[in-house]
C-alpha cells in the first residue's frame, strides 16, 4: 500500500509549485548534461574518442542542450511562478505548468539518451527537439496570454515573453536542422539562443529584481531601475545578434561597446556604498559583474579581427557569459527562491557558497581555455569543475523540492 500512495504523494509536492517541479528539472538537467558534456571532452582528449560519437558535431549539440534545455527548465519555473505575482493576477494552476515540466523533461532525456549512444541517434535527437518544442510552446502560450489579460502595462513581463518567443523560433530552426540537415539552422538557432532568449531573459530579470532584492536587505538602499535601460538593451543585442548571424565580426563592436559601457554603469549605480551586505545579496551583484566583463571582451575580440581577422580570445567572450553570468546568477537566484519559496531563512549557506566560488573558478579555467596550447585538456577540467560545483547544491535542492515547505504553507 505505502509503495503506492508514497510516490503520490512525492508527484503532489513535486507539483505543488511551477518553481518546485521545473527547478527539480532544471537541476536534474544541469548534471546529466554536463556529465556526458565532461566525458566526451575527457574522451576526445585523453582516450582517444572512445565515446559515443552523436551523429551532429558534439560542440553544437552542447550549446542547443544547454541553452534551449538545462536553462530555460530553471527560467520556466521563475517565470511561470512570478509573472502572476507581477501582474496582480491569479497564479497558475498544475494543468498549466505540468504540461511545461513534462515536454522539457522528456526532450532533455531522449536527447541525452541519444548523446549516450542508446538506440538510433538520429531519431531520438527529432523526438527530443519535438518534446522540448512542446514544453516551451506551452509555457510561453500561458505566460504571453498573462500579458494579455494584464494589457502588457508590466514592461519586464513584456521582454520575457518577448523573449520566449523567440526561443520558439530557435527550436523551430532547430528542428529543421535535425529533420532538413540545414546546418544554417542550427548556427542561427544557437545564436539566438545566447542573444535573444537567454541573455534578455537573464537581463531583464536581475533588471527588475536586484534592486528590489537590494532595497529589501539594506535600509536606506535606493533603487535604480532605469526603463529606458530595457529597452536600449533589447536593441544593442539585436544587433549584435544579428552581426552575428551575418558573420560581421569585425563589426560586433559596434553594440558591444556601449552594451559593455551600459552595463558596468548599472553595475556601479547598483552596488552598495557600504562594506557589509547578506552574502546572498552579494553573489547577485558579483554574478552580473561576468556581463560587463563578457562584453569587454567581446569588444577586443571584435577589434581585433577588424585587424587580424583573427580570433584571437576564441569562445572566451561566450563562456565569460555563459559560465561567468548564466552560470553564477543560475546559483544565486534559484538559491534565495529555493529558501523564500520552502519557507527558510533568506541565507546563502555553505553548499550555495561553495556552488558559486567554484562556478568562478570555472568561468576562469574555461576563458584561459581559449589561451593555452592544450585547450581541449582545459576544457575538460572545466566541465568537470562544473559538475563539482553543482553536484552538493543539486542534492541539496533536490531535497528541498521533494518535501514539503518547512513552515507548513502551501506551495
Amino acid at each position: 500500500m505505502n509503495s503506492v500512495t508514497l510516490p503520490a504523494s512525492t508527484l503532489r509536492i513535486i507539483a505543488a509549485a511551477p518553481h518546485r517541479m521545473m527547478f527539480l528539472i532544471g537541476a536534474t538537467n544541469v548534471l546529466l548534461a554536463m556529465v556526458w558534456w565532461a566525458w566526451w571532452l575527457i574522451a576526445a582528449r585523453w582516450l582517444g574518442g572512445t565515446s559515443a560519437q552523436p551523429p551532429v558535431p558534439a560542440g553544437w549539440l552542447h550549446a542547443i542542450v544547454m541553452q534551449y534545455q538545462v536553462l530555460p527548465a530553471f527560467m520556466f519555473g521563475f517565470l511561470l511562478t512570478v509573472f502572476p505575482r507581477w501582474m496582480a493576477l491569479p497564479e497558475l494552476r498544475r494543468e498549466h505548468y505540468v504540461p511545461v515540466g513534462i515536454g522539457m523533461f522528456g526532450g532533455q532525456l531522449v536527447t541525452l539518451a541519444a548523446l549516450a549512444g542508446f538506440g538510433d541517434a538520429e531519431i531520438l535527437l527529432k523526438i527530443g527537439a519535438v518534446l522540448t518544442t512542446a514544453g516551451w510552446l506551452t509555457g510561453t502560450v500561458w505566460l504571453v496570454r498573462l500579458v494579455y489579460q494584464e494589457g502588457g502595462r508590466t514592461w519586464h513581463a513584456v521582454s520575457c515573453a518577448f523573449a520566449l518567443s523567440f526561443g520558439v523560433l530557435g527550436l523551430l530552426l532547430y528542428s529543421t536542422f535535425l529533420f532538413l540537415d540545414e546546418p544554417r539552422a542550427v548556427f542561427a538557432a544557437i545564436k539566438l539562443g545566447t542573444f535573444a532568449v537567454l541573455l534578455p531573459i537573464y537581463f531583464t530579470v536581475c533588471h527588475r529584481m536586484i534592486p528590489f532584492f537590494a532595497g529589501a536587505a539594506l535600509r536606506g538602499y535606493q533603487p535604480v531601475r532605469p526603463m529606458w535601460m530595457l529597452g536600449a538593451f533589447w536593441a544593442l543585442t539585436l544587433i549584435h545578434l544579428w552581426l552575428e548571424l551575418r558573420h560581421g565580426y569585425a563589426w560586433l563592436w559596434l553594440a558591444d561597446v556601449p552594451m559593455a559601457a551600459m552595463m558596468g554603469w548599472l553595475l556601479w549605480r547598483w552596488w552598495p556604498r557600504r562594506r557589509q551586505m547578506p552574502p546572498l545579496l552579494r553573489v547577485l551583484f558579483v554574478g552580473f559583474a561576468w556581463l560587463p566583463i563578457a562584453f569587454v571582451l567581446y569588444t577586443i575580440q571584435s577589434l581585433e579581427f577588424a585587424v587580424s581577422s583573427a580570433f584571437i580570445l576564441g569562445r572566451a567572450p561566450a563562456h565569460a557569459l555563459f559560465i561567468g553570468f548564466f552560470g553564477s546568477l543560475l546559483v544565486a537566484m534559484v538559491t534565495r527562491v529555493t529558501q523564500g519559496h520552502s519557507g527558510r531563512p533568506l541565507v546563502l549557506g555553505k553548499v550555495a557558497a561553495f556552488a558559486f566560488i567554484v562556478i568562478q573558478l570555472v568561468a576562469v579555467t574555461r576563458i584561459v581555455a581559449e589561451l593555452v596550447p592544450d585547450s581541449l585538456g582545459a576544457q575538460a577540467i572545466a566541465a568537470a569543475g562544473w559538475i563539482v560545483a553543482f553536484l552538493p547544491w543539486v542534492l541539496r535542492s533536490s531535497w528541498i523540492y521533494l518535501t514539503p515547505r518547512i513552515d507548513g504553507n502551501p506551495g
